[in-house]
């Protein structure tokens, strides 16, 4: 075998590897939060050169590579930065098709609101009204979020809201466990950048895919809890509330922990 033959055969190789790790990778992390065995690998009956198992024993021995996408941000980012890095994460967002919600979707819903707010709000999917005009919580539970805000002393376009999936579910139905997989690494990457001081999670999907945990939102809510050294706190997502408006004493509750974490903060 000619050695440009040879240096195009090994690289094919290298490629199938990380292709194979990715997969195994995304099925562990499945299995690992939500108790799912929705990716079947196929069983592998190709059969390798000597050579080519060196170069498989060398790759599976390493970390393999994370494109820029998912790579932690590892610095604090002033705001013109951060400005620039959701702009080029949002366009990255526009071109997912990882998963069937594409399919149907009129507007990503990306986020909004400041890029450099130390609260930070996150609810589960778009609904109709968000698919339309592509914001999250434009709506009858983003009117209610609104007033939820200012009650804290606080304006709508100084906090961040996002959602942790970036397209509608058909019908509003709930997210699934394939679609929180594919979806979450965007959310995280907003996080990164925006580097709020309190995160506010918006009712059972928000809370218990940021927590890694199966526990009911009413277990969660009201609690501080610690999110990759951000402190995070769980409430009632407000559509619950517009069904469940007694429930609304709770979150104001809740809230004015926030309040009070953020006054302590700048104190």
């Amino acid at each position: 075998m000619s050695s440009s033959l040879k240096s195009t055969r090994l690289q094919e190789i290298k490629a199938e590897i990380l292709s194979l790790l990715n997969v195994l990778s995304d099925k562990v992390d499945l299995e690992r939060k939500f108790g799912a065995n929705y990716l079947q690998l196929s069983p592998i009956r190709k059969i390798y050169t000597s050579s080519e198992e060196d170069v498989i024993s060398q790759q599976l021995t390493r970390k393999p590579h994370l494109d820029t996408h998912n790579e932690r941000i590892k610095v604090e980012l002033n705001k013109s930065e951060k400005i620039k890095e959701l702009k080029k994460l949002e366009k990255q967002v526009k071109q997912c098709t990882k998963c069937e919600l594409c399919k149907g979707r009129t507007n990503v819903v990306f986020g909004t609101g400041a890029p450099d707010a130390d609260l930070m709000f996150v609810g589960e999917a778009p609904g109709h009204y968000e698919d339309v005009q592509g914001e999250p919580f434009v709506g009858r539970a983003g009117q209610l979020l609104t007033r939820i805000i200012e009650s804290i002393g606080m304006k709508r376009d100084e906090v961040y809201i996002a959602n942790i999936l970036k397209c509608r579910p058909p019908g509003n139905r709930n997210p699934n466990a394939n679609e929180i997989a594919l979806c979450t690494p965007h959310l995280i990457k907003q996080i990164e950048i925006i580097r709020p001081k309190i995160i506010c999670a918006l009712g059972t999907f928000a809370a218990q895919t940021l927590l890694d945990t199966k526990e009911t939102i009413g277990k969660l809510r009201g609690k501080f809890f610690e999110y990759q050294g951000t402190k995070l706190l769980a409430t009632y997502h407000p559509a619950y509330l517009l069904r469940n408006p007694n429930d609304k004493k709770k979150v104001w509750a809740d809230m004015k922990k926030v309040r009070d974490y953020l006054k302590e903060g700048t104190s």
